[in-house]
């Protein structure tokens, strides 16, 4: 009795609170986003809002059987689970299902469907978390960050191939736990200078761009020239940026696909296309706005109702909390959202193991990245790539890898007492 006190004690359950809050969220507004007067019980099975109460079922079996799991159980099959995802990433290609455009499904039978990039986050996170928690492992070690890239790497080039870039894009997130990890903070700003690079060469002659470039660099170098390794990095930095800057117009033209090179456009506002691949995101903002304050109440949404915004119960659920609960209710899913990542930051602080501290980082980047890319592309500050809002969004395998990624979390920090 007195070890389930304690087992049950220890369990963080403000953590576990939000996530229900945002399950319940979701499902309403799921059921509000594909309402169907011939279907309109919130338990229909035979519509999606039935069938997400479902998996909100099965991912909270999952969660009880994750928390009464032994925390060592998980930390010693890291590998296995990281091997059966990859398994599926490299099935997927051959068996895969296409939907929009990408083979990233594997049919399961009675209209259910796995998207195995899902679960892949979640494992990449468990085995990335095992390999930088061992003995002598320092990630300013090029040895040991080539290992640990390796690790991120490899289920993205899989995910490119299918090719799901949001997917992919998400595994980016890891540089957050790598830079937390001792990884030193130059490579965030190389990163942030790269896409900076990159936005300006589309918007603004190359030439023009790289003529900034060399002005400032030869500034630099002229302030700091008694400085012979500053002047150095400066001069092999600049040849970097102009090759850089110089190949942006041949990635744009030739690697990105034309619907890729349409949403960046839009987003960089070069092009409307308001009734092409700019329709979904310019209804999505016409639902956010429409709301105003305190929206237009649960069901009465017209944007909603009327299925002006596709793909709206997925990846565009959040522009129906705009329409029906305003700002004021977009204020608190955020404010949620918010509460959650931080949650997870102080929990992360709080562990003991070199592991659960690592692997807490990796959850909180995950879920900070999938809830900035996707509330920032139904507003159009981003282009649209196509990833689910985190226990919000509708789908049976993003809930629940979701779910697994908190509640591994959930039981290792109950345990943090102890080593893992």
């Amino acid at each position: 009795m007195n070890n389930q006190r304690s087992f049950f004690s220890n369990i963080d359950w403000v953590t576990v609170f939000i996530y229900l809050a945002l399950c319940t969220i979701g499902w309403f507004n799921i059921h509000a986003a594909v309402f169907d007067e011939r279907h309109p019980g919130i338990l229909d099975f035979e519509t999606n809002y039935g069938k997400q109460f479902l998996f909100i079922l099965i991912a909270m079996a999952v969660a009880i059987v994750i928390l009464l799991l032994e925390s060592r159980f998980i930390t010693a099959l890291s590998p296995a689970f990281y091997g059966i995802t990859v398994f599926l990433l490299m099935l997927v290609l051959v068996v895969g299902r296409n939907v929009g455009g990408n083979q990233a499904w594997i049919s399961l039978g009675g209209g259910f469907r796995l998207q195995p990039s899902e679960f892949a986050k979640f494992t990449t996170c468990l085995l990335l978390a095992r390999y930088l928690s061992g003995p002598n492992i320092k990630i300013t070690e090029f040895r040991s960050f080539l290992i640990g890239g390796a690790i991120i790497g490899f289920p993205m080039l899989l995910i490119m191939l299918q090719p799901d870039m949001g997917s992919t894009l998400v595994f980016m997130s890891f540089i957050f736990v790598l830079y937390r990890e001792g990884l030193s903070p130059y490579f965030l700003i190389i990163g942030a200078l790269f896409i900076a690079l990159f936005v300006t060469a589309i918007l603004f002659n190359p030439l023009h761009v790289i003529g900034v470039i060399v002005i400032l660099s030869l500034l630099v170098i002229f302030l700091m020239r008694k400085n012979k390794r500053i002047v150095y990095t400066m001069v092999a930095g600049l040849a970097i940026c102009v090759v850089f800057v110089l190949s942006v117009k041949f990635i744009y033209n030739n690697v990105l696909q034309p619907h890729q090179k349409v949403r960046i456009d839009i987003v960089l506002g070069i092009k409307k296309d308001l009734k092409g691949k700019g329709y979904n995101v310019n209804q999505s903002k016409i639902a956010i706005g429409s709301g105003k304050l305190w929206g237009k109440g649960y069901l009465h949404g017209t944007q909603t109702k009327y299925s002006f915004v596709p793909e709206q119960s997925t990846d565009f659920i959040f522009c129906t909390v705009g329409e029906e609960w305003g700002f004021a209710g977009s204020v608190v899913m955020l404010g949620l959202y918010l509460f959650l990542i931080l949650r997870l930051i102080m929990i992360a602080e709080r562990q003991r193991s070199p592991f659960s501290r690592i692997y807490a980082y990796g959850a909180a980047s995950i879920i900070f990245f999938h809830v900035m890319i996707n509330i920032g592309m139904t507003i159009g500050l981003v282009p649209v790539i196509g990833i689910p809002l985190p226990f919000v969004s509708y789908g049976g395998s993003s809930l629940l890898s979701f779910t697994i990624l908190l509640f591994v979390l959930i039981k290792l920090d109950s345990n943090r007492m102890g080593i893992v």
